[in-house]
């Protein structure tokens, strides 16, 4: 099953020197196969939001809520269960600063 690990981190306190460990992570995962795809986010300052509300879009810079924490990155990867996912997401280095939070992706069927 694939899941989502989002990396949510306050931006401020960015740690540049947990770079090398999200490398040693990131071949860790890809050696055990276990890797889709993943890529670091530009900061939240760069972000856009769109809504559509009765039929207008509105396009505003941002995101949508004010937030300690913001998504700075993912993982998408392949695990067995969500025992596997969880214990890979404990071990990406913001999971001791931020939040890693885990999502199993929908597989839809073949259309009817």
């Amino acid at each position: 099953m694939q899941y989502l690990l989002l990396i949510y981190q306050n931006e401020a306190t960015e740690d540049r020197s947990m770079y090398p460990a999200y490398m040693a992570f990131t071949e860790s995962i890809k050696a055990s196969g276990n890797y889709i795809g993943g890529n670091p986010l530009q900061p939240v300052s760069t972000a856009t939001s769109v809504r559509v509300r009765g039929g207008k879009t509105a396009v505003t810079d941002g995101p949508f809520a004010e937030t300690r924490e913001q998504l700075g990155g993912y993982y998408l990867v392949e695990a067995a269960n969500l025992d596997e996912a969880t214990a890979m997401a404990a071990r990406i280095p913001s999971a001791t600063v931020g939040t890693i939070e885990v999502r199993p992706i929908m597989v839809f069927g073949p259309p009817a």
